[in-house]
């Protein structure tokens, strides 16, 4: 067996196949082990050379989450190429857009999205080849492993791209950080389109560990999952994932005995109620985005309480962290609020086709400038607060978005939790709150619930901050795995434009402590 470091991802799944032989990637219907994996990745190589894909050419994959995902995936990097994932519950005409600024040599779609896809897409099975015939391609470190897009939550989505070491980096780091080892079975319910499923692949891979991975997120399929194939570490990352398992029916913290470390983000006051429905699991956090291989900061389980639920930790290995202020690029003092910059190994090396924008989002000091305002501890670990463009100015006074958040999802009523501003002749724009209610709560009156956490944000809060407008929703505008507040801000606009309202209510405590 090499005694080399693997750099590159074919070099991962070598390692992994030498290693452990009989572990797996497992989706709800299908499994096949680290070595299967690679020989039907050699067959896909061998069909997308016969078709003239070379290095550095890109691969658009446009495949639901399943085997074809991941084979896909590792065979585009077998020989160079770029494997370029898109999600494939998108438009057409988003895909298209993707498409053409991916201008990939090869489209491969699954029979059923060859519509989405579009003209000359060929089909996994059109791609089969004998993996003989797999040219053997000397792939280097810093050639480029992936192109994935953002989700687009504001603008259209940014290629961001990887190369081959800052991701066989970040797999080492999750290694290290979650103390992960080949008897590890490491689940997640993130798409391999997103960061955080490739994140789970790169880890999975430098554990040489089972990966195990919901496909199509369903909350009874997930749990069923995390029951049968006894997961040890998961990695659901956002509560509108998390919460509908732990409010599954059938869940029980004793049905997942082997399941050791949760890693998930969101407010400290949701993080805790989280930690406290699944006690047997130590819940951990982490801060990062597309442009740092997903990750830059995770938490560790040693941390108390506290800190586990509050921070998203110190920085990976070899990932460097500084919280400035946006406006004078002054370094930020202990627990005061600024912008989130990262650089290290694992930083995206640039945007696709997009050389204005990565000049403008990577200093000549080689810092990424995230667009994050957080703040930094005493010991170094980073609080997420808010992104720059979700702070609210009501009245000329800055309001985070975050902040209402963690305080409305501390009511028992609360189960998903979006803030956002709306419109106000008097105050320029106030919060509005879009709450998707937890199942004991669904059907109560929702006049009398609206003006129950309204209350419920005057206690702790100052009034400017609280929400003027409550609204109830049962489905959320998704981008990948992110809510579109975008589209929140045009319905809470639209609806109070139709209703002739241009300035909210006056909100005042004197009821609160009234009797």
């Amino acid at each position: 067996m090499s005694t080399r470091v693997p750099r590159t991802l074919p070099e991962l799944l070598d390692d992994a196949a030498e290693r452990s032989p009989t572990r797996e990637v497992v989706f709800p219907a299908e499994r096949a082990t680290w070595p299967a994996v690679r020989e039907a990745a050699r067959s896909w190589a061998a069909g997308l050379h016969a078709r003239g894909v070379r290095r550095g050419d890109r691969v658009l994959l446009v495949l639901p989450g399943g085997l074809d995902a991941v084979v896909g995936t590792v065979a585009a990097a077998m020989l160079g190429a770029v494997p370029t994932p898109v999600n494939h519950r998108g438009t057409p005409d988003e895909v298209a857009w993707l498409r053409d600024d991916a201008d990939p040599a090869v489209v491969a779609a699954s029979p059923e999205l060859l519509g989405l896809a579009g003209g000359g897409a060929v089909t996994p099975a059109e791609l089969a080849g004998d993996p003989a015939d797999a040219p053997a391609v000397d792939v280097a470190p810093d050639d480029p492993m992936i192109l994935l897009y953002t989700s687009g939550t504001t603008s259209r989505p940014r290629g961001c791209v990887h190369t081959h070491a800052a991701y066989a980096a970040l797999g080492e780091n999750l290694v290290d950080r979650l103390r992960l080892t080949p008897d590890d079975r490491f689940w997640t319910p993130l798409p391999l389109h997103h960061c955080g499923g490739i994140d789970l692949l790169m880890g999975s891979l430098a554990a040489a560990c089972t990966l195990v991975h919901v496909g199509a997120f369903a909350p009874d399929v997930a749990w069923r999952q995390l029951v049968d194939e006894r997961a040890t570490v998961a990695f659901p990352a956002f509560d509108t994932i998390w919460l509908p398992v732990l409010d599954h029916p059938e869940f029980r913290p004793a049905a997942v005995p082997e399941l050791r470390t949760v890693i998930n983000v969101g407010p400290a006051e949701r993080m805790a109620a989280m930690q406290a429905r699944l006690p047997t699991a130590v819940q951990i956090s982490c801060l990062g985005g597309t442009e740092s291989a997903g990750f830059c900061c995770v938490g560790s389980v040693d941390d108390p309480p506290e800190a586990r639920a509050g921070t998203s930790g110190v920085p990976l290995t070899g990932m460097e962290a500084t919280v400035r202020d946006p406006v004078t690029g002054r370094e930020c003092a202990p627990d005061e609020v600024g912008e989130f910059l990262h650089r290290g190994v694992s930083r995206m090396a640039y945007y696709h086709g997009d050389p204005e924008t990565t000049a403008e989002r990577i200093d000549a000091e080689g810092w990424f400038h995230t667009g994050d305002l957080v703040r930094r501890d005493a010991v170094g670990r980073f609080t997420f607060v808010s992104r720059l463009k979700d702070m609210l100015k009501v009245g000329g006074e800055n309001v985070a978005a975050a902040e209402v958040e963690g305080r409305l999802a501390e009511h028992p009523a609360v189960g998903v939790v979006a803030v956002v501003a709306a419109p106000d002749a008097r105050l320029g724009e106030v919060a509005a709150a879009f709450v998707e209610l937890a199942p004991a709560f669904r059907g109560a009156d929702s006049e009398v619930l609206a003006r129950e956490l309204v209350d419920h944000c005057l206690e702790a809060l100052a009034t400017y901050k609280a929400p003027r407008y409550v609204e109830f929703v049962e489905t959320w505008p998704m981008s990948g795995t992110k809510i579109q507040k975008g589209a929140l801000r045009e319905r809470i606009a639209a609806e109070l434009t139709d209703r002739g309202i241009t300035e909210a209510p006056r909100l005042s405590r004197r009821h609160l402590t009234a009797g």
